[in-house]
């Protein structure tokens, strides 16, 4: 382990809909702390059930106001009596109040270039004018390019990416996919840019899942943050429901955010089946995961970073609305042979999804695929941060900043 004296990473997650920004920030987060000694670790999150997660020695989190993004793009307030204004102004004062008083030496934020709403880029331009060192954590798919163009013209994200950000990392393989796949891309920011490869999971020090009273050889259907996961639970009891012949046990874990009627209706009939366990939140679903013989999911990025690291035989139902990322992600996976894949409009038929049931525990496991995959995300961004700090201790505090093209907020 090396020594990096007082150093301080900053990371901002605005977590508004599910647990995907959080459980990334964290997992880079705990890898920085182990590979370093002296380094300190703040995770600013939106996250309503922060606190349900542990953290380790020198990770900590800071908690700003919960919204929630609607279907239809829009957002709300977690509390009724608060104005979204207001949330949304509260937000953006504490993310700059404490990115001031932390003073950190790299400022990494997760996917959402300006934050919600733009809210981190007056923290943005306040740090890179101090000398802090800013990165941009995209996924490995990020939407359609038509999609994500029509979004980011409109706010004029990537000429503020190529002002605001000295790196920008994409957590996956070059050969997988492009997050920015024709897109006007500047120079800057393709220079810029490292695949950095995909982020592993590692299995819990403590195995608790003697608890869940787990039956052996489960197939586990995780809906991920559960927000959008009731269909895919439905779609799978359906098929149990249809075809009495499918004995194979099923754990579902439903997560955190599922509606109360959806959680209530999958309980009930989970009862009504042999076989069939329902765990309504797992925060090490790490565990649960490798004790499973297949995995049946929707194909956000945690789940499939767990799957390939646990070399796991999966079969995913992507959804396709508000964003395409689900979708391009598990084609992409069943192009290369590392996972199957069924689009929710066969999924819905009971008859089909009982085939795909039966067929998913003698499916190929993702290393059996021929395609060589790269697990070295965490390995990547701690020998990027080394750099990068080591150039700062180089250059001292008036690093070389542009500061005369830095896109300053209205």
């Amino acid at each position: 382990m090396k020594r990096l004296n007082d150093a301080r990473i900053l990371m901002y997650s605005h977590d508004t809909f599910g647990l995907g920004h959080l459980r990334r920030c964290r997992a880079i987060a705990h890898a920085l702390v182990e590979n370093f000694k002296g380094l300190s670790v703040l995770i600013i999150s939106g996250s309503q059930i922060a606190g349900a997660f542990a953290f380790k020695a020198r990770v900590d989190f800071v908690k700003i106001p919960s919204v929630i993004k609607l279907y239809s793009g829009d957002y709300t307030s977690i509390s009724d009596h608060i104005d979204i204004k207001d949330t949304l102004a509260m937000r953006e004062a504490l993310i700059l109040e404490t990115a001031e008083l932390f003073q950190p030496d790299i400022f990494i934020v997760d996917k959402e270039p300006m934050g919600m709403r733009g809210e981190v880029e007056k923290t943005l331009v306040a740090l890179k004018m101090k000398g802090c060192r800013t990165v941009l954590g995209l996924r490995d798919v990020m939407d359609s390019p038509q999609l994500l163009e029509e979004e980011w013209n409109r706010k004029q994200v990537l000429q503020k990416i190529a002002s605001l950000y000295d790196d920008i990392w994409i957590y996956g393989p070059k050969d997988f996919w492009n997050p920015l796949k024709d897109l006007n891309v500047p120079k800057r920011v393709v220079d810029r840019s490292r695949y950095v490869g995909f982020l592993p999971r590692e299995i819990p020090v403590s195995d608790h899942t003697a608890s869940h009273n787990l039956p052996p050889n489960y197939i586990l259907v995780t809906a991920g943050g559960g927000g959008d996961g009731a269909d895919l639970m439905s779609m799978v009891l359906a098929a149990r429901e249809y075809d009495r012949n499918l004995v194979y046990p099923l754990v579902l874990v439903p997560g955190p955010f599922m509606k109360n009627e959806d959680r209530e209706e999958i309980h009930r009939r989970a009862k009504t089946l042999s076989n069939v366990t329902v765990i309504d939140f797992d925060n090490e679903i790490e565990a649960v995961i490798d004790k499973a013989t297949a995995i049946i999911g929707m194909c956000g990025y945690n789940t499939f970073c767990e799957i390939i690291s646990f070399d796991k035989p999966a079969l995913f139902v992507p959804r396709t609305k508000p964003r395409q990322e689900q979708l391009i992600r598990a084609t992409r996976a069943s192009e290369l042979g590392l996972t199957r894949v069924l689009n929710a409009d066969d999924a819905i038929d009971p008859s089909k999804m009982a085939d795909a049931l039966h067929a998913l525990p003698h499916a190929s496991k993702p290393s059996e695929s021929g395609w060589t995959v790269d697990l070295e995300g965490l390995n990547a961004i701690s020998s990027h941060v080394e750099e990068m700090l080591a150039h700062k201790s180089d250059a001292g505090i008036s690093d070389s900043y542009e500061t005369e093209e830095l896109v300053h907020p209205a």
